[in-house]
């Protein structure tokens, strides 16, 4: 077979399900790799690229700018004779190339030959290089209606209402859609732009503004950066725009929203920032680099957010009101992690995308470290319990991997829980290894020493063992190189005769990890708790600890710093003991979760009265999940109290969990929240959508009519804040999947028309309506979702996916093919792909078989009908 042939048979293969990316069937986790993946390296480096340079007049109507890009390149080596810069879906109109110690170059003489085939543009140097001896590229150049790098927000005819935006996103590799560059993280340049745009318009851009230039219709904006930067971070962001003013040690700290909005939004949403620029500033022993700090938040944005130096450009949709500040600290979390990115990531640029967990790991941990210092240790530990919940996640899910891979199709599938949230975690075990003192100097010496220069992950070793002598290569080699964690089985048992505890170990996963870990243990008095470090590296170990009194608890991992699953198998008696005295709110849940595995009225009891008594409200949350896992009666009355408990979350989780026993009085007890409302946005929310799934489990013919109709009237009167209620509303009727009427207000919140929140939230419901729907619906489902799925906007397509991922349907299957091939985004082609193999999956193999051929066979009569009509015009063409 050829390549081509070889790699066709394994997506073939890949789809049917006989191939899964790994050929060891034993290996329990699914392999990251999908077929297409290759290893993937930074290109040969022709010189160092100094300073980029854009002039451009933008064309909003047409979706077009157009313009000059000027690179000036100081060869590495003598005698290039060609350079290749990435280049996509451009028009370059010529080229020019002068040498910078010519004083007056001759214009004539500057113009050079090229070649571009639209991915690439090849230039040929009218004389070879010579070592360091800087030249300068001029290329002129346009990009009309780009697919992606610079994105054009305009109001339309089902949403006139619209802001008209420009903005950019470059990574990971999509600047050269926007300019011609070598586009990868290696090369840090300065930079400038200057760009023409309406007069209505303001422009922000990395650096400093030089100056603004009224013209009578128009304005040009020059801003200019002077650090080195990579071009993925190179930012645009166009709009008419609220600037709300703040500073930090006298540096412009400015917020941006649209006139839309209002400066109190922006304030409530972005105003922590000064504090968080002293706070990271000191953490991490070099005080903010740039000239300004920008965050415009803009619209259609396809991230979270985006770390461009100096200029951060956030979604709108992370603008909150009032309300919505009462119980989301997302936003808050938002704007700390791409602040922090301007340490790591554009002051520390990764040398190539294989390393993005090094500043990705760092920003995310970032988040733990704001929500110490500003919330405390336990809000932070309840924090870092969620990075490593999502994580293990998708570890089990989705796939394993190592968190450093060249291995991939694109640049963009390494960004997922494992480079972000296993970061983190893996940031905060270097933490717990070195202690505080040594892992803050490391960092400090890490920054310091690699400061506007690119970096890798034996960087971040190398800082650590030349700043505090410790190697931590163990750590990497576990948690870095390889993936996968340990799982951990504990149990206890006391010894009255000898004063021994005893503490046996069980590492349940296959691969196993060598670690010293700490197990503490608790007494009355908390001045006489003890703690023992082991080192755990055996499949089953068994310990004896000499104590003066029985313990009332045991804290496996004191402190629970190391990112683990574990499961607790002590008496109940230490359980409760533990979910009442221990001092760390992880291990409190972890007695709560072991608790409810053991069952029964006792129980019952201790975690009914721990949900009263626990004072913080992460471990509260956790006390109503667990509760509501235990089918019996007393669980239902102890959880039912917590509805009345002063945090949202906490309520939420207690809806969430009266939810799971469908009886008419868990009906009645979350109703209210929907028909009286709740303070909260997100309660409110979970309320609508668990009503709609407590009436499609009872057994009463008129109650899914009229959960129906109380759901259609939270859609008429709920708008708010990112149709976050009447985005529950919807997800409540896709659980009425068997409501004719249910189906038809799914369906018409789909129309264009709708709100983006609330029409991409009624697209994922059409999912689950068409999971084991009947053959009708499914087709009028599968009809409406491929007719959306032409729609070219990413959080559409992402939608899309997620929806006819869920619907049982060899017909999925094409529509989610043609996507794949289709879409221009990475992350949407990933997707995708993954949802053929669990469609393929929930209708079986001989299914996806059958629609295969009768692709194939459909496939062939279209060539064959092209093939017809080809003859048939020769034969017209002949004399």
């Amino acid at each position: 077979m050829t390549r081509k042939s070889w790699d066709s048979y394994l997506e073939l293969a890949s789809e049917l399900g006989f191939w899964d990316g790994d050929s060891d069937k034993s290996k329990k986790h699914k392999s990251f790799h999908l077929p297409g993946a290759k290893p993937h390296y930074n290109p040969d480096r022709p010189g160092q690229v100094e300073h980029i340079a854009l002039d451009l007049v933008l064309d909003i109507p047409q979706q077009a700018i157009a313009g000059t890009c000027k690179i000036r390149l100081r060869p590495v080596r003598d005698g290039i004779t060609d350079l290749t810069l990435d280049a996509v879906n451009l028009r370059i109109d010529h080229v020019a190339i002068t040498d910078q110690i010519e004083a007056k170059p001759d214009p004539d003489k500057t113009k050079c030959k090229f070649d571009y085939d639209g991915e690439f543009l090849k230039i040929y140097l009218n004389q070879p290089t010579k070592a360091n001896v800087p030249i300068e590229i001029a290329i002129a150049y346009a990009a009309e209606q780009p697919q992606r790098g610079i994105y054009f927000v305009q109001p339309t005819e089902h949403q006139p209402n619209k802001p008209t935006q420009v903005w950019t996103q470059g990574e990971d590799e999509d600047s050269r859609y926007w300019f011609p560059c070598f586009d990868y993280p290696g090369q840090l340049a300065t930079s400038e732009i200057r760009i023409k745009v309406p007069k209505d318009l303001m422009v922000i851009s990395n650096g400093e503004l030089i100056e603004v230039k009224d013209l009578k219709k128009e304005k040009i904006y020059h801003w200019s950066q002077k650090e080195v930067h990579p071009s993925y971070l190179m930012t645009l962001a166009i709009g008419d725009f609220i600037e709300v003013k703040d500073e930090w040690k006298g540096k412009p700290v400015t917020y941006y929203v649209d006139k839309s909005r209002t400066a109190e939004e922006a304030i409530l949403t972005m105003g922590k920032t000064p504090k968080m620029i002293e706070f990271f500033s000191e953490k991490y022993g070099y005080d903010y680099a740039f000239p300004k700090y920008a965050q415009v938040c803009v619209a259609d944005f396809i991230f979270g957010g985006m770390e461009n130096t100096s200029t951060t450009l956030l979604t709108d949709r992370c603008v909150l009101d009032q309300r919505a500040a009462i119980d989301n600290r997302s936003s808050e979390s938002l704007v700390a992690h791409e602040l922090a990115h301007q340490w790591f990531g554009d002051l520390l640029v990764i040398k190539h995308w294989s390393h993005a967990w090094v500043k990705e790991g760092a920003a995310t941990y970032a988040e733990v470290l704001w929500t110490d210092h500003e919330y405390g240790a336990e809000e932070a530990a309840y924090y870092l319990l969620g990075e490593a919940r999502r994580y293990i996640s998708e570890d089990k899910e989705r796939y394993r991997r190592p968190m450093v891979t060249h291995v991939y199709r694109e640049a963009i599938e390494l960004y997922d829980r494992h480079i972000y949230e296993k970061g983190g975690c893996v940031y905060h075990m270097l933490r717990t290894e070195l202690g505080d003192d040594l892992f803050w100097k490391a960092i400090h010496h890490f920054v310091r020493t690699n400061a506007h220069k690119t970096v890798e992950t034996i960087d971040l070793l190398r800082a650590i063992e030349e700043a505090t002598g410790k190697n931590c290569m163990f750590l990497f080699d576990q948690y870095v190189f390889r993936g996968g964690h340990p799982e951990y089985k504990i149990g206890y048992s006391w010894d009255g005769d000898n004063n021994l505890a005893k503490v046996t170990v069980t590492q349940t996963q296959d691969e196993l990890f060598d670690l010293k870990i700490p197990i503490g243990f608790g007494f009355e008095e908390v001045s006489e708790n003890q703690a023992f470090t082991v080192r755990l590296f055996e499949k089953d170990q068994a310990f004896y600890f000499p104590l003066k009194q029985k313990p009332k608890y045991i804290s496996f991992d004191r402190g629970n710093n190391y990112l683990k699953q574990v499961s607790l198998e002590y008496g109940i008696a230490e359980l409760k003991a533990g979910l009442q005295f221990d001092p760390d709110p992880i291990a409190r849940i972890q007695c709560a979760e072991a608790l409810a595995k053991k069952g029964g009225l006792e129980a019952v009891k201790a975690l009914g009265q721990a949900l009263i008594d626990e004072k913080f409200w992460g471990v509260r949350v956790e006390i109503a999940e667990n509760l509501a896992a235990i089918k019996l009666d007393q669980a239902f009355e102890a959880l039912a109290k917590g509805l009345e408990d002063p945090d949202a979350k906490v309520r939420m989780a207690v809806i969430n969990g009266l939810a799971q026993n469908k009886v008419q009085k868990s009906l009645d007890l979350i109703k209210p929240f929907i028909k009286k409302g709740d303070p909260s946005y997100n309660v409110e929310a979970t309320a609508a959508r668990l009503t709609g799934d407590l009436a499609a489990a009872l057994s009463s013919e008129r109650e899914p009519s009229k959960v129906v109709k109380l759901l259609q009237t939270v859609l008429k009167e709920r708008a708010g804040w990112n149709e976050v209620v009447r985005s529950g509303a919807i997800a409540g009727l896709a659980k009425l999947k068997d409501s004719d009427e249910a189906l038809e207000t799914v369906l018409k919140y789909t129309e264009p028309d709708v709100p983006q929140p609330l029409r991409l939230a009624s697209i994922r419901a059409l999912g689950a309506m068409g999971k084991s729907q009947s053959k009708p619906k499914t087709e009028q489902i599968l009809n409406r979702l491929k007719v959306i799925a032409q729609e070219t906007f990413f959080l559409t397509q992402m939608a899309v996916v997620g929806a006819l991922g869920q619907v049982d349907s060899a017909a999925a299957i094409g529509v989610l093919r043609s996507l794949s091939d289709s879409t221009p985004d990475g992350r949407v082609r990933r997707v995708a792909d993954e949802a053929i193999q669990r469609v393929q999956k929930a209708i079986g193999k001989d299914a996806g078989l059958k629609q295969l051929r009768e692709e194939l066979d459909q496939l062939r009569k279209d060539n064959q009908d092209l093939k017809s009509r080809l003859e048939a015009i020769e034969a017209k063409a002949k004399p």
